[in-house]
């Protein structure tokens, strides 16, 4: 069996076979644009992508992992301004606040982060290329502009016909656009905004051209893997085969097409800076662990839309649905790994590997990944149970590390108290009066609540129960 990936492009899911001799795939990931810091939509998009590359890293493949800033924009211009200071350092700031969250949720880092100002000089090259090949023209302004219709597979990412993108396009134009559907690869300079030099005036790139000059300078021509949110598959990456494919004639630009579903929230938006929904990584870690929230986002296939719900009661902190029962779906696996020493040399459970290795392999399908190591759990419980602590016990238990670790969760992470002392003998105390009110389910739920949160109640006799926190 080998690993098979859906592709935006095709549809369907084909067989990973690195295209290049030397065997390394090529992977790029379209990165955020440091207008402020990240919210819980780009975490999901980020840690989706390190889960991609961390299995196939896994399974053998050599992977060369880039990841871009577009660290110059509209919306870092207007940021700045709005905090009385320059483009660069705003976007500065921003990139540094990205690389700490990402981080604390135990994101790899890539191997490169092109920036656009770094790479101003190849993007400037590559607009020349299509203004040569008469894929681009020039306006009287100084404006460069994407011919669509000299590209006449355009539409073929997002399945858009030639009809429906004239529908969607501006019907007035801009001065000096031919086509509505033209996009711009070069905006001439306007005054009091960063610029820079161009053989068509001063001023900066647009938005698609700045992947498509740093994936060629930093991977090449084609590359195998391209990912990003579902939101950038029009008119982004659309754009970015066009201009690629134009100026190099080589197809396809890249061979698998990867989106991650957006967060949504409960009115069906999707959370987005622009639209001033969003909740920022940073404030959802003051609540919960960076384990937690990884969990949450990996336990819903990574094309699937990821519901964000808060929950408030009583004027309580807000609670996030899916956090909350990534949080209890933890717990379980921490006390089906127990306290009993154990190596984390030595032979894994093969029949387990296997079964995650094909739900793995289908995909990244993290959902039924998830569920094999659950049924792990459940064996070693059984073995507990059952008194038979041997080998196999102890290499069930190290696949389950193993196994987790695949998808970047470790169960040694540090668990947040979000009860004290003594508000679990509170609770004890009301499940002893429950208790001897005879309200036993209601008395069991409080004791599997806490459990869930890392306190084991234990029953001693005359009706005394005793707590302890789990490591």
């Amino acid at each position: 069996m080998s690993v098979r990936m859906y592709s935006t492009l095709t549809g369907r899911e084909d067989e990973l076979v690195p295209m290049h001799p030397d065997g390394v795939l090529r992977m790029y990931v379209c990165g955020m644009t440091p207008k402020f810091h990240p919210h819980v939509g780009h975490a999901r998009t980020f840690v989706a992508m390190d889960v991609i590359r961390r299995y196939l890293l896994w399974r053998g493949y050599r992977l060369k992992h880039v990841q871009n800033f577009t660290d110059i924009d509209d919306k870092i211009i207007a940021r700045a301004a709005s905090q009385n200071r320059d483009a660069e350092s705003t976007a500065r700031e921003y990139m540094d606040s990205y690389l700490q969250a990402m981080d604390r949720v135990n994101v790899q880092r890539a191997e490169e982060y092109p920036t656009v100002t770094g790479y101003m000089e190849r993007i400037v090259e590559f607009i020349a290329g299509l203004v040569e090949t008469s894929h681009g023209y020039v306006s009287e302004l100084g404006d460069v502009w994407f011919d669509v219709a000299s590209f006449p597979d355009y539409g073929k990412l997002s399945h858009r016909d030639l009809n429906s993108q004239l529908v969607a396009a501006r019907k007035e134009l801009e001065p000096g656009k031919r086509d509505p559907r033209d996009f711009a690869l070069w905006k001439h300079a306007r005054e009091g905004e960063p610029s820079w030099p161009s053989p068509w005036g001063r001023g900066r790139p647009g938005w698609h051209i700045e992947c498509s000059a740093m994936v060629r300078e930093t991977l090449g021509d084609q590359i195998d893997i391209h990912g990003g949110g579902a939101d950038l598959i029009f008119p982004h990456h659309e754009n970015e085969i066009a201009q690629s494919e134009s100026l190099t004639g080589k197809v396809p630009f890249t061979e698998h097409w990867v989106h991650a579903g957006l967060v949504v929230l409960s009115g069906g938006e999707k959370m987005a800076h622009s639209a001033e929904n969003f909740t920022t990584l940073d404030s959802i870690l003051e609540q919960y662990s960076p384990l937690e929230v990884r969990y949450y986002l990996i336990a819903t296939h990574y094309r699937s839309s990821l519901a964000f719900t808060l929950d408030s009661e009583n004027g309580s902190r807000p609670r996030v649905r899916g956090i909350e029962d990534a949080r209890a779906a933890l717990g379980r696996l921490r006390r089906a790994l127990g306290e009993e020493p154990f190596s984390l040399d030595g032979a894994l459970d093969q029949d387990t590997v296997d079964k995650f290795t094909a739900a793995m392999d289908a995909d990244f399908n993290t959902p039924d990944a998830l569920a094999v190591i659950f049924d792990l759990a459940r064996e070693i419980n059984t073995q507990r149970a059952a008194g038979a602590v041997d080998a196999a016990f102890d290499r069930r238990r190290r696949t389950l590390v193993c196994l987790l670790g695949v998808l970047g969760l470790s169960l040694s992470e540090a668990q947040p108290r979000t009860t004290g002392e003594p508000f679990v003998e509170l609770l004890l105390d009301v499940r002893r009066k429950l208790r001897d009110m005879k309200q036993w389910a209601l008395a069991d739920e409080i004791r599997d609540r806490l459990a869930d949160l890392g306190v084991t109640v234990e029953d001693k006799p005359g009706g005394v129960a005793t707590w302890r926190l789990d490591p």
